[in-house]
């Protein structure tokens, strides 16, 4: 068995219970046979269409021709390989051509994927853009659209961000404008003329399948014919690639959607970045300039309908920061177990005449590798946790579900944000257990470091999660997710009162989580969101180093459970892990938190003209 397949047994199946998800009426045909089956089914095909490929998607960039987008050839067989596998639409129900998957299966069965190859096996938007459909398009705009990329015949993406405007989404300034006087009378909803430039749109062109739905922030003008500032003027759009009709066949015509550009970016190159020019006139439709795009929900509740997809990304960002991470300390373990290099320090010195031993014997590897575990397979832990709340959200019973939505709720910032920093943290200590080789692309880690570096930055960057948890998150509702969370942490501390030997860390626990209930009063003390948000970014790494305390413990009280004498080599890990991280880890919050507390304002108020 893999180490991964091990440890996604032991969260999945041990710490989760994902069994029992069986006995519910939605997941009643399965059992830990069907996930099983869907485990084994992924992992081969990770194992056999994405990880040998993973270097050559890296060396052989997307480019363009002046016509289409060309990929290699392995990137093709890799995306049919996982359409046909059904994974597109696991978690959907049977109606619409699913598995009825729980998700936090489906999230375990994916990581295989993006383990062995995170740019071939970006699916992500796709299905997010599908789910979105689900929730806020019509009948016929989930018939027709959604269907068709949870089966794999398209692909979608989403398209915020403008050159111009970065992540500030109130500057937005792409146009729509209704498309006729009978505009409103189109099956596939309103129709309208889309005209702007969007960037950094991720798959947003390529032959991969036979048609891209891209989901479009624009604005609608006002009787004035002024946009509206802000926000509130943004609506979505439904802008496929390729016009299609209500029985979702294409009708030959093609959207005046162009490609303006490929990203050459430092990792992911395996997945097209693309600058798109929406309504420039190069295919006009009908005679004019404009792509059509057909809105989503109501005019001007765009941006809420997009978080639905956004939301799903950021989660799923989350996790493919984690496997990279774990494929570099994989990566790294057996390099450490196989590079001979030094001798041990003895009571007499170092025998230079004695065999050179590995360099996982070395304490200073050692603890490089142990950091590894405690961040990765931390991480991983809560992603988990994170999709498990998903399904208890879909289908736990009333009380239970609002409580699941509320904790993801606050969870989602760190769910993104703490993998995207510390996996990140953990490929660069990958390459320093390899030293000058780890450097050189004779081996995987610098593409693994490469790769793992745009996951700060991408579905919200780092400043952003920060201002999102400690501006919105922690303090909505009058502070009750972050009691919810609180509660659920200090259950997992009472457990841990049962076993004598995690007293110490049930205690630091206890500690940090007061430390950090008084740091977010003490930000917000004087109701200033400039003194609050100061120190938005030491707070979340605070925030996310207690809650992957919280995980720890929580995973050593189950691993104290089913193997009381850590009889078991990687259960005896994980308890290493668990004191690793609150010997090394959870001291550090307390100084983050000083900043926070006090509301330093040595950022803020820094003078331009000084630097």
């Amino acid at each position: 068995m893999s180490p991964l397949r091990s440890t996604l047994d032991f969260l999945m199946y041990d710490w989760l219970q994902a069994e029992q998800l069986a006995s519910r009426a939605f997941y009643a045909d399965h059992s830990r046979e069907t996930f099983d089956a869907v485990m084994d089914t992924c992992e081969r095909i990770a194992r056999e269409k994405f990880a040998p490929f993973n270097r050559t998607v890296d060396m052989q960039e997307p480019a363009f021709d002046g016509e289409k987008v060309i990929l290699p050839a392995c990137t093709y067989e890799a995306r049919k390989a996982y359409a046909d596998s059904g994974m597109l639409s696991a978690a959907q129900p049977y109606a619409h051509g699913g598995m009825q998957l729980p998700y936090v299966v489906e999230a375990a069965a994916n990581s295989f994927f993006a383990c062995a190859s995170i740019s071939i096996g970006s699916n992500l938007l796709t299905v997010g853009n599908a789910n979105l459909l689900r929730v806020h398009g019509t009948p016929m705009q989930q018939q027709v659209f959604a269907d068709n990329e949870f089966n794999g015949r398209w692909a979608g993406t989403m398209a915020l961000s403008e050159p111009q405007a970065g992540s500030s989404l109130s500057d937005i300034c792409t146009r729509a404008e209704p498309d006729g006087d009978d505009f409103a009378n189109d099956p596939l909803g309103p129709r309208y003329r889309l005209k702007g430039n969007k960037m950094w749109i991720s798959s947003g062109d390529h032959e991969l399948t036979e048609n891209i739905v891209h989901l479009v922030l624009a604005k609608i003008p006002g009787p004035d014919g002024k946009l509206i500032p802000g926000v509130k003027g943004i609506s979505l759009f439904i802008v496929p690639k390729q016009l299609v009709d209500t029985e979702g066949q294409l009708t030959g015509e093609r959207n005046d959607v162009a490609l303006a550009g490929l990203n050459h970016k430092l990792g992911w190159r395996g997945t097209t970045n693309t600058l798109l020019n929406f309504g420039e006139g190069r295919y006009p439709v009908r005679g004019k300039a404009g792509a059509i795009g057909y809105l989503v929900g109501r005019p001007h509740e765009g941006l809420r309908c997009m978080f639905h997809m956004m939301n799903e990304a950021r989660i799923g960002i989350g996790m493919a920061a984690t496997m990279l991470g774990l494929a570099g300390y994989y990566a790294s373990l057996d390099y450490a177990r196989n590079r001979p290099q030094g001798r041990p320090m003895t009571e007499s010195g170092k025998d230079a005449s004695s065999p050179q031993v590995p360099i996982i014997e070395h304490t200073d590897v050692k603890r490089m590798l142990l950091a590894q575990k405690a961040y990765c397979e931390g991480a991983l832990a809560l992603n988990l946790y994170c999709s498990r709340l998903v399904d208890e959200a879909r289908t736990g019973a009333p009380d239970d579900a609002t409580r699941a939505k509320l904790l993801l709720e606050v969870l989602t910032p760190i769910a993104k944000s703490w993998p995207s920093e510390n996996c990140l943290e953990a490929n660069s200590l990958a390459i320093q257990i390899h030293g000058g080789y780890g450097y050189t692309r004779d081996f995987p880690v610098e593409q693994y470091w490469r790769d793992n570096r745009l996951n700060m930055i991408h579905e919200g960057t780092h400043g952003i999660q920060a201002a999102d948890l400690l501006g919105r998150k922690v303090v909505m509702q009058g502070g009750a997710g972050f009691q919810l969370l609180a509660q659920t942490m200090q259950a997992t501390i009472e457990q841990a009162m049962a076993h004598t030997e995690l007293h110490p860390y049930a205690t630091e626990l206890t500690k940090a989580l007061q430390e950090l209930e008084a740091a977010t009063r003490a930000a917000w003390a004087t109701g200033q969101p400039q003194e609050a948000l100061a120190n938005a970014v030491p707070y979340m790494q605070a925030f996310g180093h207690t809650v992957l305390a919280w995980v720890w413990l929580d995973i050593a009280c189950k691993v104290l459970e089913v193997d009381a004498s850590i009889s078991v080599t990687s259960n005896a890990g994980r308890i290493s892990a668990t004191r690793y991280f609150y010997h090394y880890e959870l001291p550090r919050i307390t100084a983050w938190l000083r900043v926070v507390s006090t509301r330093d304002m040595t950022c803020a108020q820094m003078p331009v003209e000084a630097f």
